[in-house]
């Protein structure tokens, strides 16, 4: 039997020296229906490329397996945190109002997105919604109207710095990097307070669950409006606060419901960008998941037609010797 076989490799040689074709014209067939191509040419080769695939999918499998631990730990803080915000923001927003309609010739809209990726539509849609709101406010009023940006987070600026262009004033990066804090919003605050504008729009994605958020938008009028709106609809009559005292009043409380607009804005985004990367990393492991099933399903196949086809030339080989 092993001369047999000794003499079956030797006419397996013989053949392909006399057959041998150059390299550039060895075919290329799927190893299975999964549609894995692999030199035919080349023995083992294709088992060899499927052991490497599946290699790299188990080594994805458990990256995005990781990072969906880190953003499931991370998104109850930062949703518990969002929840606390609003005891701050409900209240100024119940005082000074929020007008998104307000029609003011200088207009800053600001956009809330992530500086790190992988994390599904969420700042495609803050930008759609960006693009929408100035859409609009443009449209509102007949006279002329000035428009500057500001971005928070990188990806943001990636999706629409071109179309901006010089409008674009501020951008912050890496503001969500040691976590979101009141301080950090006032500091973005101070910046954008540095812009003559006398409408703030702020734009980001509000947090429903963890694979669920909704476009919003908050507004903060500047302390000249305030004054303006105070005088014509009286929403600081109730209050006893002196005449001369008003204006220094009213422009502290734009500056604090502007840094406090900003920090709520950034805490939902901010959750909302951790849900949504938990829902896209739990996605990525099933399917690569499914796609090791395939490769290991394609590479049993392989070997066990490698197999076959070492059993079949060995008797071939055998009952040629016989006859």
């Amino acid at each position: 039997m092993r001369r047999a076989a000794s003499i079956a490799r030797q006419m397996r040689v013989s053949a392909s020296v006399q057959n041998t074709l150059p390299t550039e014209n060895f075919a290329l067939q799927g190893v299975a229906e999964e549609g894995f191509l692999a030199p035919f040419g080349v023995r083992h080769a294709s088992r060899q490329i499927l052991q490497q695939r599946m290699k790299s999918v188990k080594n994805i499998s458990k990256i995005t397996a990781a990072m969906k631990m880190v953003a499931a730990s991370r998104l109850r803080g930062a949703q518990a945190k969002a929840e606390a915000a609003q005891g701050i923001w409900q209240p100024m927003t119940k005082l000074l109002g929020d007008t998104p309609g307000v029609d003011v010739p200088n207009n800053l809209t600001v956009c809330v997105s992530s500086d790190r990726g992988l994390c599904g539509g969420v700042n495609t849609n803050a930008a759609k919604q960006f693009r929408a709101i100035n859409s609009v406010v443009s449209s509102l009023g007949e006279g002329e109207k000035e428009f500057k940006f500001a971005i928070i987070g990188d990806k943001g600026n990636a999706l629409l710095k071109k179309e901006l262009g010089d409008g674009l004033k501020t951008l912050v990066v890496d503001a969500t990097k040691s976590g979101v804090t009141f301080s950090g919003a006032s500091l973005i605050a101070d910046e954008l307070l540095k812009i003559d504008t006398d409408a703030t729009r702020v734009v980001f994605n509000k947090f429903k669950s963890a694979i669920s958020f909704i476009p919003t938008m908050s507004t903060t009028l500047s302390a000249e409006v305030l004054e303006k709106r105070a005088e014509a609809e009286g929403f600081m009559n109730e209050y006893e606060i002196e005449e001369e005292d008003r204006a220094p009043l009213l422009t502290d409380l734009a500056e604090f419901q502007l840094a406090t607009n900003l920090y709520v804005g950034m805490l939902e985004n901010y959750a909302s960008e951790l849900g949504s990367r938990m829902s896209a990393m739990d996605s990525s492991t099933k399917n690569a998941g499914e796609m090791l099933d395939k490769l290991t399903l394609t590479y049993n196949r392989s070997r066990q037609a490698a197999i076959t086809t070492e059993l079949i030339e060995i008797i071939s080989g055998a009952a040629a010797l016989e006859g």
